[in-house]
């Protein structure tokens, strides 16, 4: 039976080349997004179903859960991806802006968790994959909101792999510290971007960890990358 994977907050970036990597292992993938239409080449070519998904509605996010599992079963992987940021001096922010922030990069992650967590639980298997970056783990100066949010989902991945890894649930965080490649980004050939292939190997491989050396965060970066 092949593996079912879930990935929230789909895109052309590392979450496209996620789902890529356990495409290739035969896995039936599922991807989410607020706007699904923008999927459909990456459905096409990896023979995904596309869901739409505002993480920061719980109705939403539990009726795209309900879905998946109806069509495809209950996720053996869940991705989160998804994060938004008000950029700005602190006191130029307007607070509507870091709400929406904080709802999308933490108060989302809590969402999809609450939803597949439950059932993982009674199965007694499934692996929850959250994306951080270095505001995870370092809040830079005009960068407030992305810092709570990160550093909120760092504390979520934290809480429930201490709560659920006992119950055969594999929650692992993973400081993405450096940017990646991308179209708009592209690399001049000297690796100092964090390739989204490489980045997703290490999900994988992850999620391939025998339970007596469970990692709960990786934290990744290119070599030019300062600590």
């Amino acid at each position: 039976m092949s593996e079912i994977v879930l990935v929230v907050g789909a895109g052309a970036g590392l979450s496209a080349a996620v789902a890529r990597r356990f495409a290739k292992q035969g896995a039936q993938i599922a991807l989410a997004a607020r706007h699904p239409d923008k999927l459909d080449g990456l459905a096409a070519e990896l023979g995904a179903r596309a869901y739409a998904c505002d993480v920061t509605d719980r109705a939403a996010v539990d009726d795209m859960v309900a879905q998946v599992t109806a069509e495809l079963g209950l996720p053996d992987v869940v991705m989160f991806n998804p994060s938004a940021r008000a950029r700005g001096p602190f006191v130029e922010l307007d607070p509507e802006a870091v709400k929406q922030a904080l709802l999308v990069t933490c108060y989302g992650g809590y969402l999809v968790c609450n939803a597949v967590v439950p059932g993982m639980a009674a199965r007694g298997s499934g692996t929850l994959l959250l994306t951080g970056a270095s505001a995870s783990v370092k809040g830079y100066a005009q960068s407030a909101s992305f810092a709570m949010g990160k550093f909120g989902l760092r504390g979520l991945a934290q809480s429930l792999a201490r709560e659920f890894q006992p119950q055969g649930l594999h929650i692992a965080h993973f400081v993405i510290d450096g940017a990646i490649r991308s179209a708009s980004r592209p690399d001049d050939g000297s690796d100092a971007l964090l390739d989204p292939a490489a980045i997703a190997e290490t999900y994988y491989q992850v999620t391939r960890q025998h339970r007596s050396a469970w990692s709960w965060e990786v934290e990744l970066r290119p070599w030019v990358e300062t600590f």
